[in-house]
């Protein structure tokens, strides 16, 4: 079956929508609109097929009034959605038909991965992995998130529908939901708050993580079971989790706080617990099982008269009995922690848990009691899926992780010093001044805080969010805050100054550490030197001692977005290799065992792509069961609106773990392929940074991309930068990368490779022949110029032209943008010449049909954001202006997926 074939239903289920949104347009804005966008579609579609040129497409929309722009740019931008829709449906469609037909075993599948190592390990083997293995995909709120709940959730319902058979009453249910959407205003009255992002988070949790990761851990369970013949499916420690920043992530948005780290805290565990009170009510109406017709093992006879549930009804069912008592410790459990009323009310006054350990247990008993007289069946199901929940969600359902800037820690420890008499001038301090003096402060357990003296604002609400942590911990248990991250690790003294913080609220005292200190490293040099930094700090023995705390495991993180915005796309990816590389040397050294943190964003430009390449793309031996990364802005919404497809990404973090840390591993990469990536990601920073710091490169971007408008967009709770600066080094790297793809210039994802592999060959450094060797044969070049080759794929330049006119310098205008089309001529050539293909994506045929569907689309949404960009600048103040701008962010956005 050819790719065609495979997408008939693709095919069909684009046109129905398509039917469906041109019939609620008419229905809603009138026939004439709804012809006219008709007749723009057909022109886009005419200009990419070659039929047309762009001038009779510009003609149409720019004779439109604003009116009409609005509703031509909301129709393509819905469209745009009802695309994703349907190919994420599709996606599973297919998946399904693989499995039915009994095809070999998809790369990224548990099934696939176990059969590429589970020859060469026993069962004993893989259940030891299981039990030190660390798998987190982490949510973050970073404001890319362009698409409201209330759109997401009528999405969810067209997706559901499309999944049903094709009847006459399902049609007439797509168009009432294509109805609802078209009805539903896709831009928010008023900018995000923190709180809001919290409850957008919890959506995920409620919709896919919560049911999904139950299935998953049995459909890998029962894996094991029939690859090594087990009597029974194991049950298998909770290494996969699922953790959260929102709420906790205070790094360059003064909006989080103690307040907003209370809120998630505390509106996680009423979810997670109103879930448990749910599950075990309707546990109990299964279990009515009588003891007048089999022997009830004792324990379980035990915890059934300790139930207090005296019913008549229920005398000789004691498991029945026995959740009864559950459901009142838990609702005993709800109401201590959070003032929440059990419905319906328990039966009896019981002690509340003192941990979802105890609940584990008891769940357990029953469990085991099934088991044991011969009822095991009745302990799969609801019962199992509830105990996989407790133990992985626990009374708190997502780790949250603190995260702050050493800056802002500096300030905080140079303030208490201050305060208490112990230093005048600790920020004018060397670096070994400030380690010995941080050294001598932290051997002993004294607070530096002085009661009743003044602090500053700032020190005041770094130290009430420590002390909001220890709260929770007391409240939750210590896994709900356990992990703190400092942005912009520079030295063993910013590791330092955490532990301060942490000794105020008692999370540090001489005999534990209650979370894990995490250095990030983001920028190109930090990323260099970051192998010396955590040697030395391991080499102190104050914090290797904190590090055996924690089990003698040290996490680090790697900043993709922010080395990317720094040194370009080649040179980030070569160095955070690197860097991977001397830690786990660092580590290997000091007995220690190195856990790393990818900050991977949506786009290639942030660290993205395709997660099962990337993973397997790292150092032999850097994963070693250990891999949490960050899930950010609208690629959560990608990935995990739909819960079968949410499912199957979890799945594919799992599988690609499993592989990387098990598969026989390769040798470190050839020294003359290190060599080679040396000079080339030399040559490709020294042509980026040529680039970004061209006289006034910040003003050809403020103006070719539409960064102030999208900075005004009410899509998330953090400012677009640091500082209230233009510099390119105080920009967060989120509306920097969100903004080129918006043009279509996508520069983040690609510029310098042309220039630099040019550069590399005319010098004669090397051969052609030995870079598409290192792209046969090294997964790391191959899945670097894999994702290359997407980014170029969706680069437009003909459409950042346009953009580009929107420069008034002409001078500047011609030379930046010479420059960018210069590079992207010669990265394609290059990639052309290294892969031997003769287009993009040749190994991805269904990703480029993806992506020349959404053309058409995308084409008159940029063009109207071009003008409208142009009139907004020039003084058209128009309320609707705006909002036509804002629409087609929003618009551009949903057809690139992956756009910030």
């Amino acid at each position: 079956m050819t790719g065609e074939d495979k997408e008939v239903l693709l095919r069909e289920d684009r046109r129905l929508l398509g039917r469906l949104l041109g019939e609620v347009i008419g229905e809603q804005v009138g026939e004439a609109a709804r012809s006219r966008i008709e007749t723009i579609r057909q022109s886009a579609v005419g200009f990419r097929r070659g039929e047309s040129d762009q001038a009779e497409l510009a003609a149409q929309l720019d004779a439109l009034p604003i009116d009409e722009t609005l509703h031509v740019v909301r129709a393509f931008s819905y469209f745009s959605h009802l695309l994703n829709i349907a190919e994420d449906v599709h996606q599973n469609r297919r998946r399904l038909a693989h499995v039915e037909a009994g095809s070999p075993r998809r790369a990224g599948s548990i099934a696939h991965a176990l059969e590429k190592t589970g020859a060469a390990h026993s069962i004993e083997e893989w259940l030891a992995w299981f039990r030190r293995a660390r798998v987190s995909p982490v949510l973050t709120a970073h404001p890319t998130e362009v698409q409201r709940q209330s759109i997401l959730e009528c999405e969810r319902e067209i997706a559901r529908l499309l999944g049903e058979p094709q009847t006459a009453s399902r049609e007439r249910a797509l168009h009432a939901e294509v109805l609802r959407l078209w009805l539903t205003a896709m831009l928010r009255l008023t900018k995000l708050a923190v709180a809001d992002e919290i409850v957008n988070a919890l959506a995920y949790f409620r919709l896919t993580f919560i049911p999904e990761l139950p299935r998953l851990y049995a459909d890998l369970e029962e894996a094991l079971r029939a690859r090594f013949a087990l009597p029974q499916a194991p049950w298998l420690p909770s290494f996969l989790t699922v953790g959260t920043w929102v709420g906790g992530d205070r790094d360059g948005n003064p909006n989080v706080d103690a307040h907003t780290l209370e809120i998630a805290v505390t509106q996680q565990a009423r979810v997670i617990l109103g879930h448990y009170l749910e599950e075990v009510n309707l546990l109990g109406r299964e279990l009515g099982i009588s003891e007048r017709l089999m022997k009830t093992p004792p324990e379980v006879l035990e915890l059934a008269a300790r139930s207090g549930d005296a019913s008549a009804y229920r005398r000789d069912e004691p498991y029945r009995r026995a959740v009864s008592g559950i459901y009142s410790r838990l609702a005993a459990t709800a109401h201590q922690l959070l003032g929440l009323q059990a419905s319906p009310p328990a039966v009896a006054d019981l002690p509340a848990y003192g941990g979802a350990r105890e609940l584990a247990a008891e769940l357990d008993v029953i469990a085991h009691g099934l088991d044991a007289q011969g009822a095991g069946p009745l302990a799969e199901g609801r019962l199992r899926a509830l105990r996989r929940k407790v133990s992985a969600f626990g009374f708190h359902l997502a780790p949250i992780d603190l995260r702050q800037s050493s800056d802002e820690h500096a300030a905080m420890v140079d303030e208490l010093l201050q305060r208490a008499g112990v230093a005048s001038n600790y920020l004018s301090m060397g670096e070994a001044q400030k380690v010995d003096l941080l050294i001598a402060e932290l051997a002993g357990p004294r607070p530096l805080r002085v009661p009743h003296l003044d602090y500053s604002e700032t020190a005041q609400k770094e130290l009430a969010v420590v002390a909001a942590t220890a709260q929770a911990q007391r409240r939750l248990g210590p896994e709900v805050v356990s992990k703190y991250i400092i942005s912009h690790c520079e030295s063993v003294s910013d590791l330092l100054e955490t532990g301060v913080l942490l000794r105020e609220a008692g999370l540090l005292r001489p005999d534990a550490l209650a979370m894990d200190v995490i250095p990030l490293f983001e920028t190109i040099d930090d990323l260099e030197r970051c192998g010396d930094i955590l040697r030395e700090a391991l080499a102190q023995p104050l914090y290797r001692a904190w590090v055996r705390m924690r089990g003698d495991e040290q996490e680090v993180m790697l900043g993709y977005s922010d080395s990317n915005k720094d040194g370009g796309y080649v040179a980030s990816s070569w160095t955070l290799y690197k860097a991977t590389t001397r830690l786990m040397q660092v580590c290997r050294a000091h007995g220690v065992w190195l856990r790393f943190f990818h900050g991977r964003g949506g786009t290639v430009g942030r660290g993205g792509g395709p997660s099962y390449e990337a993973v397997l793309s790292q150092p032999p031996g850097s994963v070693d069961g250990a891999l949490r990364l960050t899930e950010q802005g609208e690629v959560i919404a990608s990935k995990y609106t739909d819960p079968e497809n949410g499912r199957r990404n979890l799945e594919i973090l799992v599988a690609a773990t499993m592989e990387a840390s098990l598969e026989a591993q390769e040798t470190p990469a050839d020294s003359r392929y290190a060599e080679i990536m040396e000079q080339l990601a030399r040559l490709a920073l020294a042509q980026y940074r040529d680039l970004v710091r061209t006289p006034r490169f910040m003003d050809y971007f403020g103006a070719a991309t539409p960064f102030s408008e999208i900075a005004k967009l009410n899509i998330g709770s953090r400012p677009p930068s640091r500082k209230a600066s233009q510099r390119l080094e105080d920009l967060r790297a989120i509306p920097w990368v969100f903004s080129w793809s918006q043009s279509r210039a996508m520069l983040p994802g690609w510029y310098g490779f042309g220039g630099a592999v040019t550069e590399w060959l005319e010098n004669r450094h090397g051969t052609l022949a030995e870079l598409r060797e290192m792209h046969a044969g090294w997964p790391f070049f191959r899945a670097m110029l894999s994702n290359l080759d997407m980014v170029l794929a969706k680069t437009d330049l003909a459409i950042a032209g346009r953009y580009a006119e929107l420069v008034p310098d002409r001078t500047l205008r011609e030379s930046v943008f010479g420059r960018i089309q210069a590079d992207w001529g010669a990265a394609r050539a290059q990639l052309f010449a290294i892969t031997g293909a003769s287009e993009f994506l040749a190994d991805n045929p269904t990703l480029a049909r993806s992506i020349r569907n959404r053309f058409a689309y995308l084409d008159p949404l940029n063009h109207v954001q071009v003008e409208l960009l142009r009139r907004y600048r020039s003084g058209d103040q128009d309320e609707r202006t705006v909002r036509a701008i804002h629409l087609t962010i929003n618009g551009i956005a949903a057809a690139l997926r992956n756009s910030g």
